[in-house]
């Protein structure tokens, strides 16, 4: 898949530094997977969940969310925030 932009994890690893190795590796597995839809993406990451037209992942154990919207059809994964629990639980980021 093609992760559209890396520099959103930077810049929030950058704020949270704890979040890099996950982050990293969540990054590197999805640049080399195939996903042609749902339920495969859900075989590599089992904490993912459908939430309206985005895919939110757990990352950190669960310390940070990282919210995506996937194109399964041309093979990209669109970044669209990457937060803190607290900050996800506040519900922001569904105004995008």
């Amino acid at each position: 898949m093609r992760v559209i932009s890396k520099k959103a994890l930077e810049e929030f690893w950058a704020k949270h530094p704890r979040a890099k190795a996950p982050l990293e590796a969540w990054h590197a597995l999805a640049r080399k997977a195939v996903w042609t839809n749902f339920a495969e993406l859900r075989a590599d990451f089992r904490s993912a969940d459908a939430v309206g037209k985005h895919v939110v992942f757990d990352i950190g154990g669960n310390k940070f969310r990282l919210v995506t919207a996937i194109h399964f059809n041309s093979g990209k994964v669109f970044i669209r925030a990457v937060l803190t629990h607290r900050e996800y639980d506040d519900g922001k980021w569904k105004d995008d």
